[in-house]
């Protein structure tokens, strides 16, 4: 994975499943279709005269048109955002990134770490991944790792939780 300017150095990432693009494309057609119906209500309102005092026609027209420009816009960003999504396991934490334009990463020590979570909804369980999350005592450090393959979230899980026992009876 290419090292951004944020990451410490020496570091190897572990990716997310290639699997969880098509997961989110999924997502990103069913969400841009809903929004692309709705932003037309008052286009098609208009063209059958059920709606004659909307303000304008060509507003009518310009709802649908921004939906669809700004639904291509994030399917074209889709990609490059679960590529940014990685972590890295080190002794005393777990490394969480993502971001394309607003890079974060997020340092969660195992000591801090209250429970590990793993969530699976419909999609995801029809392609075979999951999504770990990690819960510590402040919710600005809860971090997310989407995109997990299954057997890597039930290990991660295992093994995150079994540090942040070691590392919590050690305080």
């Amino acid at each position: 994975m290419r090292r951004e300017p944020i990451d410490p150095s020496g570091l190897e990432w572990s990716r997310v499943s290639p699997k969880y693009l098509r997961v989110r494309v999924i997502g990103w057609l069913i969400g841009s279709l809903v929004w692309l119906v709705l932003a037309s209500i008052p286009l098609a309102l208009r063209l059958t005269g059920v709606w004659d005092s909307f303000p304008a026609l060509w507003l009518a027209w310009a709802l649908p048109a921004a939906v669809l420009v700004m639904s291509v816009w994030r399917g074209v960003l889709l990609p490059r955002q679960v590529a940014s999504i990685g972590y890295a396991e080190r002794d005393d934490d777990l490394l969480v990134r993502q971001g394309v334009f607003f890079q974060r990463t997020l340092v969660v020590p195992y000591g801090r770490m209250q429970y590990v979570d793993v969530a699976v909804g419909p999609l995801e369980r029809a392609y075979g991944i999951c999504t770990l999350k990690l819960h510590t005592a402040a919710p600005a450090t809860n971090a997310l790792i989407p995109g997990l393959p299954a057997e890597e979230g039930t290990r991660l899980r295992e093994q995150l939780s079994a540090r942040g026992e070691a590392r919590l009876a050690g305080l």
